[in-house]
């Protein structure tokens, strides 16, 4: 798989200076986390949840979440396991069943998303790992809700156990959503605690993922459509200190991928739109324009470029028309690219101070090291777009025609 491997080739030659690399679900584990992207979740229940997967994959969605925890009823969860079985089992026969029909649209292995399943309790994962057989080959892990030091580490010993019954390599995404990581009295001792066990499982650990609804549920709290996670100071706080502790680039952090954004429908608006007309001028991309701001997707779009400030990769998605915002925001510029290469030339070791290619910024060698050692491993995943190439282009491109 591949981050706009739906486009063709010859747009993808238009729209990109350096390609996004392919990688599969067996690729190294940084590549893996660095690729996540728009991870979008589906209930488990759902009746065509395979075809939505092979639907999905044909849209470039390429990380996906099957819900087995808050998304569905407490009386749903042994029919949607069953379900999800069933799924996976029809998921895995495509490829051979179907083989000859590749080229009409069925996936390959390799190019269906990566597969992820948010379980409840620990006790989840070697049952459904041993329930789904040889079709557990594209399962690439589970995510674990609530994650404390207290409540993590029975899932990462059950995960653990899970693997080594059934060869799979299988990873952890742990979501940090517990009232004790909110109050301020106890998220010194709840970081400190969830740092420990992360670090500990660190190969089996792809990616931390926030649960901001439930830092927001806590206070009885929601963000308008037009608001983004960081105009809710208390859920600001909460991302700044996470990031602080296990979002490091020192070699001892993880990914950490942003909130989830919850509209996808039309809202009364408030508040002046966010997004500004310059990038929507020429041709069709205006009417672009139009739609997002009818959708309530300016506030998107802002969330993610501040994500990427403070220090986040990646978001958890609801809706598939958010997935190509997120991606075509992830794609590194030309401009940023070029900074990158230029600080991590192996003559700039020493250090020093130098102006940017584009002549309109200082490059510091050492302190601007981290970030563009950051930005060089995004643009393996995501590309590098074409000077004259911005991420309205790249939007375009990506949406379903």
């Amino acid at each position: 798989m591949r981050h706009f491997g739906h486009i063709a080739p010859e747009e993808r030659q238009r729209l990109f200076y350096r390609e996004p690399a392919v990688f599969t679900a067996d690729s190294p584990a940084p590549v893996l986390a660095a690729a996540l992207g728009a991870t979008l979740y589906s209930p488990a229940t759902r009746p065509h949840l395979a075809d939505d997967v092979v639907k999905q994959a044909a849209r470039g969605v390429v990380s996906m979440v099957l819900c087995l925890e808050d998304s569905i009823d407490d009386a749903e969860v042994a029919p949607a396991e069953e379900n999800l079985v069933r799924q996976f089992t029809d998921l895995a026969s495509l490829p051979q069943a179907l083989g000859s029909a590749r080229a009409g649209g069925t996936p390959t292995d390799a190019e269906l998303p990566l597969l992820f399943v948010r379980v409840r309790v620990p006790e989840q994962i070697p049952d459904l790992v041993a329930r789904l057989g040889p079709a557990v080959r594209l399962l690439s892990g589970f995510v674990l809700p609530k994650f404390t030091e207290e409540r993590g580490v029975p899932f990462l010993e059950a995960l653990t156990t899970a693997e080594t019954a059934s060869g799979r390599r299988l990873f952890a995404m742990p979501v940090l959503e517990s009232p004790d990581l909110l109050y301020l009295e106890s998220r010194r001792e709840t970081l400190d605690g969830i740092f420990r066990t992360v670090d500990k499982w660190r190969d089996r650990v792809l990616a931390l993922r926030l649960g901001v609804t439930d830092f927001c549920s806590s206070y009885g709290l929601r963000r308008a459509p037009d608001m983004t996670a960081y105009d809710v100071q208390i859920v600001a706080s909460v991302i700044a200190d996470v990031v602080n502790v296990l979002g490091r680039a020192d070699g001892t952090g993880f990914t950490v991928t942003g909130p989830v954004w919850e509209y996808f429908r039309v809202q009364e608006r408030m508040f002046k739109p966010q997004l500004r007309r310059s990038p929507f001028l020429e041709g069709h991309v205006e009417e672009l324009r139009e739609t997002l701001i009818e959708h309530d997707m300016d506030g998107l779009l802002r969330e993610i470029a501040l994500d990427r400030a403070n220090g986040l990769l990646g978001k958890t998605c609801i809706h598939p028309s958010h997935v190509m915002p997120v991606h075509a925001l992830s794609v590194v510029s030309h401009e940023e690219y070029s900074d990158a290469q230029d600080i991590l030339r192996p003559e700039r070791l020493g250090g020093g101070v130098l102006r940017s290619a584009y002549t309109n910024k200082m490059n510091e060698v050492k302190p601007h090291r981290a970030w563009a050692e950051r930005t060089l491993r995004r643009a393996e995943v995501f590309g590098v777009a074409n000077e004259n190439v911005g991420f309205v282009e790249l939007l375009a491109a990506g949406l379903p025609q």
